[in-house]
């Protein structure tokens, strides 16, 4: 269904898995696990979430279908294996035979990758996205999983992938499967009203991001690249709204939309945003969206050489008041302004004294490998300064 101009924001999707869309389509949930075998559900959130109302609903929704549920919400904002493992050890106590991941990406991650764990022998890390380790699982044994999201920027609910945090080596791993995407999907924009306007803003950013990069990586995916496109235009035009106003339900579910989108388009790949962002996380405790929003005008002028013509592409169907690089750049940091984002990693803490570290983890992960352009150390030591120090080239 269009979701344009004249359409209902309502509509009932299968790409790339079931998704039902639209305001109150919360109410459905314990329909949703029902249709995908789970009777016993256990609702994986956040620590922000576990007393809200909307989980006490999500709840009782299911209790009051004859699904008894459980919660669970040791929920670290860039989660670790322990967060994981706790998860595992109350959802086998309790006999679930089902999770529902309900909140912003951290609850997404832990959800999928519990779902993925509770029925395996093997350590989690086994399970990185590295060659085909994924076939090491038993995966008949990977519980279904119901995606309710509550934030628009991971669009974690339509991933196979679980970001966890390895603590002993202090970076960030790639947990994947392709039964780790969601069974059924809940886009209720209805459940992002309340997510404050900082929150609103960094979420909104790594929808962009994930858009961006997935439509510069490397590689021919034109299906990719057209979603990615439209997830960007939507961003365009809703994100502001979507920040200087929580209420006004069409910005919201058009955010929800376009990081959905931005979520299916990078099974293209991603890039150095997520390579250098990462690691920042890891080590800082940053939040994801708000570090992917800082690199992103470093990234694309580092990269322009050898993304100018897709990039004038897309200006053009932004309809920027610039061309090419030069008027993408100008655009991302006129929105970063607009909404609030930081425009260096010193005002999140981050030194230059600390960039040797960063560089070494950034140097293994798997981002990088279809960023557009080759990245040495050396160009990845120079963007973490140069976002460090907050300076464009050229300024």
């Amino acid at each position: 269904m269009n979701i344009g101009v004249g359409w209902a924001l309502l509509g009932d999707w299968s790409y790339p898995t079931a998704i039902r869309f639209g305001t109150g389509r919360v109410e459905e949930l314990a329909e949703a696990c029902a249709k995908i075998g789970i009777a016993r559900p256990l609702l994986i959130t956040d620590p922000g979430l576990a007393e809200s109302d909307m989980v006490q609903n999500a709840l009782s929704l299911c209790t009051d279908a004859g699904l008894p549920a459980a919660s669970f919400s040791d929920v670290a904002a860039n989660p670790v294996s322990a967060n994981v493992a706790d998860a595992v050890a109350v959802y086998r106590a309790g006999n679930h035979d089902g999770i529902i991941a309900f909140g912003g990406g951290s609850a997404m991650d832990v959800a999928k990758a519990t779902a993925l764990m509770a029925g395996q022998h093997r350590p989690i890390w086994d399970f990185e996205d590295r060659e085909d380790w994924y076939l090491r699982a038993d995966a008949d044994a990977i519980a279904p999983v119901v995606a309710v999201p509550t934030t628009a920027g991971t669009g974690s609910e339509v991933g196979r992938v679980a970001v966890i945090t390895d603590e002993s080596a202090r970076c960030k791993k790639l947990i994947f499967h392709p039964k780790l995407m969601p069974g059924a999907v809940i886009l209720d924009p209805a459940l992002t009203l309340s997510l404050p306007a900082d929150l609103t803003a960094a979420t909104g950013m790594d929808a962009l991001a994930h858009n961006l990069e997935a439509y510069c990586a490397r590689g021919f995916h034109p299906m990719a690249d057209g979603m990615a496109l439209e997830g960007m235009r939507l961003i365009k035009e809703w994100l502001p709204t979507a920040v200087a106003d929580g209420s006004d339900i069409s910005a919201r579910a058009h955010m929800l939309v376009a990081s959905m989108m931005g979520a299916t388009a990078f099974q293209k790949g991603l890039g150095a945003i997520h390579a250098l962002s990462h690691p920042v996380g890891a080590l800082y405790n940053a939040h994801h969206g708000l570090t992917n929003a800082i690199f992103m005008p470093y990234v694309l002028a580092f990269n322009r050489q050898d993304i100018e013509a897709p990039l004038t592409r897309l200006a053009s169907h932004l309809g920027l008041p610039g061309s090419g690089a030069d008027g993408l750049i100008q655009w991302v940091l006129e929105l970063r302004q607009e909404i609030g984002i930081p425009h260096s990693l010193a005002d999140l803490g981050v030194e230059e004294s600390g960039v040797d570290e960063l560089v070494a983890l950034a140097e293994i992960d798997q981002a990088r490998a279809c960023n557009p352009r080759p990245l040495s150390r050396q160009d990845l030591a120079q963007l973490f300064i140069v976002a460090i120090r907050g300076e464009m080239p050229g300024s």
